[in-house]
């Protein structure tokens, strides 16, 4: 007989997940965008693009999906990434995208075993640090350190990964001489075995009423190294200044991105089960960041990862799907659209099937 606690659990998993489905579906009648969109490579599958502009040009970070055979999706086992290329353009919609190669691989991280997600990159002092996560020999999701003298690599990694770090999809944020890394991923991205920062005997997915658990951010150590603080919650309100629930379609997933517009701060993700990506708005780095909107409709695929980035006077925004493997969830593929903002501050959402320009 199975346990009836599991059976029990699956149900209201699944119920949850058909809610957030319906209500993904009424965002997308809200007449969004159709922004034509482009397919930055289409030779190969590249997703979770984050974007920095450096010596003048765009530098896109990618993770590189591949077909390992690993179909089991069970904790995210089926993207089984193992190295990271970089890309860079000069212009992101019609111009000539240049592949850089491979600038890090899983066999030159000593502590690493598998599993090279969402990265990241930031520069400093001339100097240019990817922050990566992967698992270790425990399997074990950690965050790590690789340096390059290029934007466009190669990176040597940090024979350790970072003191106290956990889960994935860091995001590094420079404001006013300070970087700010955040993180965290639920399910396969293991941030609720975490309480506190620290680890837990059981992972717990919240209920639908209770309190959802937010991403993480601390600010960097001088060297860009280390956390220079214990992480904190990145916490996301409504608009009654209550913490949004697990329940809430809109709530925090994965995939945080900050960028700054007009003085605010704007902290992006994934909202993962419900397929969209949602912003909300705060004033300092740290937030509490108030929840505003959805930015993207779901698109072809499970996961929707981005990043947002301005460009010679146009913003613009960076992510992924798989229409072009046919819908198969860890194949992807990055691509762009411009972004565009409201006279209020609030960005105007975009359609998830967005007409693909190559």
């Amino acid at each position: 007989m199975k346990n009836p606690t599991i059976l029990t659990l699956c149900i209201l998993w699944a119920s949850l997940s058909l809610s957030f489905s319906t209500t993904a579906q009424n965002e997308a009648k809200e007449e969004p965008l159709g922004t034509p969109a482009r397919y930055l490579f289409p030779d190969d599958y590249m997703a979770d693009p984050s974007v920095h502009i450096f010596e003048g040009k765009v530098y896109i970070y990618p993770s590189h999906d591949w077909e390992s055979g690993v179909t089991d999706p069970e904790d995210g086992n089926h993207f089984n990434m193992r190295d990271y290329h970089v890309f860079s353009t000069k212009e992101p919609q019609k111009g000539i995208v240049t592949d850089h190669g491979v600038v890090l691989s899983l066999e030159q991280i000593p502590w690493a075993s598998r599993q090279l997600w969402a990265c990241d990159v930031a520069c400093k002092d001339g100097k240019y640090y990817m922050y990566f996560p992967a698992k270790d020999k425990n399997d074990i999701f950690r965050l790590g350190v690789a340096i390059g003298e290029k934007p466009y690599g190669p990176f040597i990694p940090q024979p350790h990964p970072m003191r106290g770090s956990y889960s994935i999809d860091p995001a590094v944020f420079e404001d006013d001489g300070k970087y700010y890394i955040y993180f965290g991923g639920l399910q396969g991205g293991q941030l609720q075995r975490y309480r506190d920062n620290k680890a837990q005997e059981c992972g717990i997915i919240p209920g639908k009423n209770e309190e959802a658990l937010p991403a993480r951010v601390a600010r960097l150590s001088d060297d860009m190294l280390e956390f220079a603080e214990d992480p904190r919650p990145v916490m996301i309100l409504d608009s009654n200044g209550n913490p949004l629930k697990n329940g809430d379609p809109h709530r925090f997933f994965e995939a945080a991105w900050v960028h700054k517009y007009n003085g605010k701060y704007y902290f992006s993700y994934s909202t993962g089960t419900s397929h969209m990506l949602c912003y909300a708005i705060g004033d300092n780095p740290y937030g509490p960041f108030t929840y505003t909107g959805v930015i993207l409709t779901p698109v072809i695929g499970w996961t929707t990862h981005h990043s947002i980035c301005q460009y010679k006077g146009k913003w613009y925004l960076f992510f992924h799907d798989s229409a072009p493997s046919g819908g198969v969830s860890y194949l992807r593929s990055m691509k762009v659209c411009e972004l565009e903002y409201n006279p209020d501050g609030t960005i105007r959402t975009i359609s998830g099937e967005t007409r693909p320009t190559r």
